[in-house]
């Protein structure tokens, strides 16, 4: 099958042809249809985030596609099923085993979720990860409810998620993005009021903030601008150390959640459903399979609004 190919850290992406995985039991082969493109993957090629792997690795963590071929001990699935998978930070293509930068991949049946009809496959792909992780921050961690007034820090292709997951949990929604580029388009999700800076809704007594920014000066404005007891929850990694008042924290007992998703195939059935009813729509840019090396060099130079999605079927 053909693959892309990450030889060492600090190097470009290969063209292989290299042998099909063989799936093992509990596992099914898929055929992928489409792969969407992480910044994460950005971070293993930098050595910024540390593989868990060994070298040589197949990246790509974001796939929708048909079941190739079953394993030992597989019931529920067949040959020519279509699916995605809910991923987790220890098993996922691309993190935990070779991944979806390739023809096929080799995904865990336990953790797999059937398409809708007539999903798109570009869509069902950013689902896994932007969608997921978008949810896992609003629904799962933020507890977010009918009624609820809450803040989304970040409009980017995680937020954006967010904030039209947030409303169709029937809250209101405060969004916050310096690029005013961004702001029309999260009002025609919905969003009542766009502001640049976190820092413009101190005092506002928000039931929930998500940080999608995560740059240390997002969360203490978050802090700032929920309700006593109110709920913080942190999705972003924009910065990995920075400090807060704790005084912010303590006086009025804010609960500050980290999030991350969790492989729960029922929380991406929910993401699968919300973009079946025109609910929630991930902006993704269609590429070619020969284009995954040119859109990571994108994503690298912060020239990507939304998500690639790589298309293996165009």
């Amino acid at each position: 099958m053909k693959a892309w190919v990450l030889d060492e850290v600090h190097g470009s992406l290969t063209e292989k042809e290299v042998p099909t995985p063989a799936p093992g039991p509990g596992q099914v082969l898929l055929r992928v249809v489409a792969s969407g493109l992480c910044h994460s993957d950005v971070g293993y090629m930098e050595g910024v985030i540390p593989l868990t792997i060994p070298l040589p690795v197949i990246l790509g963590h974001e796939a929708s596609g048909t079941i190739a071929e079953v394993g030992d001990g597989v019931t529920g699935w067949s040959v020519g099923d279509a699916v995605a998978s809910a991923i987790a930070p220890d098993d996922a293509p691309g993190v935990s085993r070779d991944g979806a930068y390739a023809e096929y991949t080799i995904v865990n049946a336990e953790k797999l979720v059937r398409l809708p009809e007539g999903m798109d496959w570009s869509q069902a792909a950013a689902a896994t990860d932007a969608g997921l992780t978008s949810y896992t921050g609003v629904v799962v961690y933020g507890q977010v409810k009918s009624g609820d007034r809450v803040g989304i820090v970040g409009l980017g292709g995680l937020g954006m998620t967010g904030a039209q997951i947030a409303l169709a949990q029937g809250a209101t929604v405060v969004g916050v993005e310096p690029r005013e580029a961004l702001w029309e388009t999260a009002k025609g999700h919905g969003v009542q009021e766009v502001v640049a800076d976190v820092a413009e809704l101190e005092g506002r007594d928000l039931d929930v903030v998500i940080d999608f920014a995560g740059f240390g000066t997002t969360t203490s404005g978050a802090i700032r601008a929920v309700k006593t007891r109110g709920r913080v929850v942190l999705v972003g990694l924009g910065r990995s150390e920075w400090t807060i008042n704790s005084i912010d924290l303590v006086s009025r007992a804010i609960d500050l959640q980290g999030a991350t998703v969790a492989g729960v195939p029922e929380h991406l059935e929910e993401v699968l459903a919300l973009m079946a009813d025109g609910r929630v729509t991930v902006k993704a840019e269609e590429i070619a399979f020969a284009d995954i090396p040119d859109g990571l060099a994108r994503l690298q130079r912060g020239e990507v609004n939304g998500r690639l999605v790589a298309r293996l079927d165009a």
